[in-house]
Formats: C-alpha cells, structure tokens, sequence
C-alpha cells in the first residue's frame, strides 16, 4: 500500500487532532507562517512522494485566510509528489452563494470550487452542504457527509415525549424530512420571507406545535435571528420545548445575545467549526470519528454510503 497522511491547517486544530487519534495516527509536519504583511508561508516538513494525503481545513471565519491556507498548502503538497490530495472540509465556506438569485451576483460557490481544483485537490470530504447541487460545481469525487447521523443518537438519549421535526425555512425541507424520517415522526415546516442578508421574519408555520417538543433542525447558525424567531413562534402557538440541531455553529453578528434572549431551550450543534465562545444553550457533539473512519474508507476504497444506511 502507498501509505497516506493528514495533514492540518490552523482553522480547526482540535479537530484534526481528534481525527489523527481515531486513526492512530500522528499530523503529519506542515509549517504554516505569515509574512510580516500576512501572506502565507507554507512548508512541508516530511516527504510526501507516491503518498496519499488527506488535509483537514474548514473554511471557516477568517474565511479567506483559512481558503488561501488550504490552497496554498495543497499547492506545496503537490509540488512535492503528492499521489493524490483530499480536501478534508468539515464546513465549506461561501457556500451561500451558489445561484443567482439577483442580477449582477457572483456564484461564489462554483468559484470556489474551480480555485480547489485548480489548486490540485483530487477529492472532496465535507458535511452538510448548504445546498446539495453544490456538488455538481466540483469535476472531482464529493463525499457530502451528514451530520443528522450525530443527531439522531442524541434526540434518541432524550426520551421526548411528543417529539416533532422542524424546517426553518422551506429549502431545509429535505433535511429535515430526512431526520423525521430516521425518527418516526412528523414535520412542520416555517415560512419566512428574508428582508435582506441575515435578517429574517417567520411569516407562518405549516403544521400544529401544539404540546410537541419541537426539533429544529438546520445547516447551518449564523446569526441566530431564523432560529430564534422560528422558536418564539413555536412556544406562541404552544410547544412544549424547542431544541435546535445546526451542523456548523458559525454563530456571528449578536447570535449569542438572540440565544440569550430564552426562546430556543437547547442548541446541539458539531465541531466542525470552534466555537467563539462557551455558552449554556449549547451542546457539542463531535463528528471527528466519523470523518476519520470516511478517511479510512475512502483510502481503503471501502463504501462510504454504508456508514449511513
């Protein structure tokens, strides 16, 4: 066998370590500098000839250091031999972009996309893309994993007693329909209309709260404004509780003062993204482990569909 490596960017440390343990194996040497007006530097500190090599970076806030840190250092990776180089994205940035929806917009999506590839990276591993046709943007094999395998454990460990799976806005649907179905239970979806960038209004909910215990169920928290508001609708037309299940904490703007605010009872969200801060309201499962046994998989050319069937 040619033997591969993981190599970490500085966006998420933690995590890669995290992977490196369920593999037993160690981060392989990779030195990561910037030059004194913040450029990148980059060296490889270990021969990667005929290897294959797997880097874990999400592309997370500061979005574009943690993009260029990734291209950069997949371009050092393949000057050096590499057999072939998988972009281990927990979280893919400027994914939220990804049609045009408005005159005169880009599709940030694609052209990131093209940048990865472009760079020399053979293969994608990410979770829960934003939108799923995303995939299609890549020329390369995208395994897009799903955090609802995390999620549904820990509502199981819960025991609730009236449980009911939510969409906070129409185009989670399938998402959270795919929870819904794992669970047995129903759905109720939000409809919302969005004023403008990060700011929402729930307009109206299609389904009966009334003594459930809400599930909340998204991609991705940013501001927390959908969630929140989503949830202040939910206890207003009875709900016994309401817990949320967001794969990437992005948590920006005043999402941890809209947590605060008491309407949302618990926020489960993944490590795919360090958060900020601590908070009471949040719980962090972790989905090292299961990306750690995709990496084997994938090495191995073992299914990676089994692990969530």
């Amino acid at each position: 066998m040619r033997g591969y490596k993981i190599f970490s960017g500085t966006a998420n440390l933690e995590f890669s370590k995290k992977i490196s343990q369920y593999l037993s194996l160690p981060l392989s040497e990779a030195s990561i500098k910037r030059f004194s007006d913040g450029e990148i530097s980059v060296q490889v500190g270990e021969s990667v000839r005929g290897k294959d090599v797997f880097v874990v970076q999400p592309t997370c806030a500061p979005a574009n250091i943690n993009l260029m840190e990734l291209l950069i250092l997949t371009d050092a990776l393949k000057r050096s031999s590499a057999s072939s180089i998988t972009a281990v994205v927990p979280y893919f940035g400027y994914a939220r972009q990804d049609r045009k929806a408005a005159p005169r917009v880009p599709i940030t999506a694609k052209l990131v996309a093209n940048m990865m590839q472009t760079a020399g990276i053979n293969r994608i591993i990410t979770m829960d893309l934003h939108a799923g046709q995303i995939q299609g943007f890549f020329d390369i094999p995208v395994d897009n994993l799903y955090g609802s395998i995390a999620f549904t454990e820990y509502v199981l460990s819960k025991n609730l007693a009236n449980p009911i799976v939510a969409s906070p806005d129409v185009g989670g649907v399938a998402r959270a329909r795919a929870l819904a179905k794992k669970l047995g239970v129903d759905m109720v979806i939000v409809d919302k209309r969005r004023e403008k960038a990060n700011e929402s209004e729930v307009m109206n909910v299609i389904g009966e709260v009334e003594g459930k215990d809400v599930i909340l169920v998204d991609d991705m928290i940013d501001t927390a404004g959908t969630i929140v508001k989503a949830s202040k609708v939910f206890k207003e037309r009875g709900a016994t509780s309401v817990i949320a299940f967001c794969t990437h904490p992005v948590l920006s703007g005043a999402a941890y003062d809209n947590l605060a605010l008491g309407y949302l009872d618990e926020l489960i969200v993944t490590d795919t993204i360090p958060l900020k801060e601590e908070s009471k309201f949040i719980k962090v499962l972790s989905v090292a482990p299961l990306f750690g046994e995709v990496i084997r998989r994938v090495y191995h050319n073992e299914s990676v569909n089994g692990l969530f069937v």
